[in-house]
């Protein structure tokens, strides 16, 4: 499966540096991208802006109900993590392992 990612332009560059092919630049249209993102299977890990993931906060959390895959990461742009920010990959791990994860 493949890593894919949905971010601005800044993030894109350091994504692609990082060795993410998929790259996914929002401009405005995140609904339209992440329909694109969601409808395929061989998408395995998304890592979405913080940003974009609050415009995209319906569409997410229905698809975090209905399917496990692709995993959805929410990452901080450069202005820095949110101060509103919900860890969902510690949820996922509680949820798979049973242990909370205390950072």
């Amino acid at each position: 499966m493949k890593l894919a990612a949905l971010c601005d332009k800044d993030t894109a560059v350091g994504l692609r540096l990082a060795g993410i092919q998929e790259i996914y630049v929002s401009e405005g249209d995140e609904v339209k991208l992440w329909n694109q993102i969601s409808e395929r299977d061989d998408i395995g890990i998304v890592f979405i802006n913080e940003k974009i993931a609050e415009d995209l906060d319906k569409d997410l959390k229905e698809y975090r109900l209905r399917n496990n895959v692709p995993i959805i990461i929410e990452i901080p742009d450069k202005k820095g993590r949110r101060k509103d920010h919900v860890d969902f990959v510690s949820h996922l791990i509680k949820k798979a392992v049973g242990v909370e994860i205390n950072k």
